[in-house]
């Protein structure tokens, strides 16, 4: 009989008028995307560290569209649609052995398939994370 790994806890997600950001910590590799990139909204020394009232909702989801590892996503609930998949999706490995994929995706995991638009995924096979990488293995000297 195989076991069911157990289920990984649900992501955390941030209301703001007009967009819900959400945010999965096990997916996070640190890129700094969203602090560089809006820091009024993403603050790692503030709580909450996102507050997506404090900045329009249009620059919220651009910035989150950055995030290479998708651990931050949104959802708009001002009408405006959630995140277009880039076309062709786009594969490349990076020399640490991680593949950046973006586009419309179907993720295999553990806990069965995912919907997904960006996905850093491990190359080298020793993620605690599987399929994403969280650089736990030989990687882990490029994070």
């Amino acid at each position: 009989m195989t076991s069911q790994p157990p289920p990984r806890p649900a992501a955390k997600s941030y209301d703001g008028e007009g967009i819900v950001v959400g945010f999965d910590a096990h997916r996070c590799l640190h890129a700094a995307e969203c602090v560089r990139g809006l820091p009024t909204v993403f603050d790692v020394g503030r709580r909450p560290w996102v507050q997506p009232d404090n900045a329009p909702a249009d620059e919220v989801a651009e910035v989150i569209h950055r995030c290479p590892s998708g651990a931050l996503q949104y959802h708009r609930t001002d009408g405006m649609p959630d995140e277009v998949p880039d076309v062709p999706t786009h594969v490349s490995l990076h020399a640490d052995g991680v593949l950046h994929v973006r586009g419309d995706l179907e993720v295999a995991t553990p806990y069965g398939p995912r919907h997904e638009t960006r996905v850093m995924l491990c190359g080298c096979g020793a993620t605690d994370n599987t399929p994403y990488c969280d650089h736990s293995g030989p990687c882990a000297g490029h994070g």
